[in-house]
């Protein structure tokens, strides 16, 4: 069995999407995966499969969403090498406060990348940096300010994303080692 890490994108956020993290545990083991855990109600999971196709994984997942739930959600699996790698190459991690630290995952590495478009909309202060599966953002003014939203980088780089500050992505890192 290979551990996961399968991060949900637009779930328990402002009363909408609502999925109680243990009906989640419940609907992943109707899909055969072991070793269930979340963490917060974020939509973050951690899990156990046979199956080594992280697209299979999410595909998986995402219809079982749907089926269960109602919800087009969109849905990003990890595997415990990628997210080690993606905290390792955070280039803020020992010149930023980790406070304002966060991670956009991207489902994919997009196929144009224009940094001008990011630098452009980020404010005074703040700073990315970018890398194949994933954007670094140091948000000095705090995420909620930011217009390097979600949104608006999946629009730009026509990938699906999902964002977790700087101490949800290494609790994921941690539970998954357990």
């Amino acid at each position: 069995m290979t551990t996961y890490i399968s991060i949900l994108r637009g779930i328990n956020v402002s009363g909408k999407n609502v999925i109680k993290m243990d009906a989640l545990k419940e609907m992943l083991a109707i899909l055969d995966f072991k070793n269930i855990r979340t963490y917060i109600q974020s939509g973050n999971i951690i899990f156990a499969s046979t199956e080594k196709d992280t697209r299979k994984l999410e595909a998986r997942i995402s219809t079982q969403i749907k089926i269960s739930f109602g919800f087009d959600i969109p849905v990003i699996v990890l595997t415990l090498d990628t997210l080690k790698e993606i905290i390792a190459n955070n280039p803020f991690v020992s010149t930023k406060d980790n406070a304002y630290l966060h991670v956009t995952f991207l489902a994919e590495e997009p196929k144009q990348y224009d940094q001008q478009i990011l630098i452009d909309k980020a404010q005074a202060d703040e700073e990315f940096f970018y890398s194949k599966s994933a954007i670094y953002l140091y948000c000095p003014n705090g995420y909620g300010q930011t217009k390097l939203t979600n949104t608006f980088i999946e629009s730009k780089l026509k990938v699906a994303a999902t964002t977790r500050n700087w101490k949800t992505t290494n609790e994921l890192l941690r539970i998954a080692m357990q």
